[in-house]
């Protein structure tokens, strides 16, 4: 069996073989000139939502609103997700704006996404103390596994988050957290007073396509993946217009690997470290033909090497929160059930 532990030379050239970014212009307010583009997307976002309150658009015209501002919103939830592993500016309190923006861009605040996504997700990848898990659904129609993935790990998502809020961070993250968690829900209040319609159809809804998006899109670069294997452990999609609007998003693999590496290096990363031994299979040229072949025709779920999905006999939750807990509690039922 492929893991970690057998490949240590490899790891350690992914590792320690990452490029350096150059460092900025003197005065530069941006860490990396190529998240220009990032707040292109937000400031995309928020002229779209001006342009449909001011209009208010209705009937199939409102439909098409809600879907643009829902994918709008998704690539806002992009942002987030690449801010919680990298800072945009060098000013500290130009980040903490920034993180305001962003959960004002896509719903909900941006300091819930760190711990859950990069103490549960990132560390423990595809294992039970891992709430996204892509093991969690197990329909026969794949289609219905991908569709029910978002609200099956949402909750724990939820539950979890809240938990680490009451028990641990730093007085840094709870103070940032709380003013997130005011301007955001504040101001959904605020649109709610205004005009509930209109804050329904074009802030509410899309930001939730969003979220579910964004969690939902998990299962597409995880699933049938080998999360004990050096670099086969998640799926990467290399469109150029994928990366380009989502903000290079498909290196995952890469992203796994380094996770403080700015999303602008994942494509020349991927292409020397990753590339020469990944997997062909979990090299997709198409987001689309893929999505197509696995949820569509012929369907069928299963590993990236073509051999059939096994899944583990005992797939509750284990706690990431307090992992060591956890660990004490799984190893004493180990020994009652031996």
């Amino acid at each position: 069996m492929w893991t970690k532990a057998n490949f240590p030379c490899l790891v350690h050239c992914v590792k320690s073989s990452v490029p350096v970014p150059v460092p900025a212009r003197a005065g530069a307010l941006l860490r990396h000139r190529a998240d220009r583009r990032t707040l292109g997307i937000l400031s995309t976002y928020a002229a779209l939502v001006v342009v449909a309150w001011t209009i208010a658009p209705t009937g199939v015209a409102g439909i098409a609103a809600i879907a643009v501002l829902g994918y709008s919103s998704w690539l806002c939830a992009v942002v987030a997700h690449n801010t919680v592993h990298t800072p945009v500016f060098y000013r500290r309190w130009m980040n903490s704006a920034f993180q305001v923006w962003v959960s004002l861009s896509y719903g909900f605040p941006i300091s819930d996404y760190i711990p859950g996504h990069n103490l549960s997700h990132h560390r423990f990848l595809q294992a039970r103390e891992d709430v996204m898990r892509t093991t969690k659904v197990r329909f026969r129609w794949n289609l219905l596994n991908a569709l029910a993935f978002p609200f099956a790990v949402t909750p724990a998502i939820l539950r979890t988050n809240a938990r680490y809020a009451r028990m641990k961070g730093s007085a840094t993250w709870r103070r940032q957290r709380l003013l997130e968690v005011a301007i955001v829900w504040g101001l959904k209040l605020v649109l709610l007073a205004i005009d509930w319609r209109k804050t329904l159809a074009f802030v509410l809804l899309p930001q939730l396509i969003a979220n579910l998006g964004i969690v939902g899109i998990n299962f597409l670069w995880h699933d049938g993946c080998d999360a004990d294997h050096p670099i086969n452990h998640s799926r990467n999609f290399t469109g150029r217009l994928l990366n380009y609007v989502a903000l290079n998003n498909g290196y995952h693999g890469m992203h796994h690997e380094e996770p403080l590496l700015h999303w602008s290096l994942l494509p020349e990363a991927h292409e020397r470290l990753l590339r020469p031994g990944v997997h062909p299979a979990l090299e997709q040229p198409s987001l689309l033909r893929y999505a197509w072949r696995t949820f569509v025709y012929p369907g069928r779920r299963e590993r990236y090497d073509g051999s059939p999905m096994v899944f583990p006999e005992v797939d509750t939750d284990l706690d990431w929160v307090e992992p060591e807990r956890s660990s004490a509690v799984a190893n004493d039922v180990s020994a009652l059930l031996a």
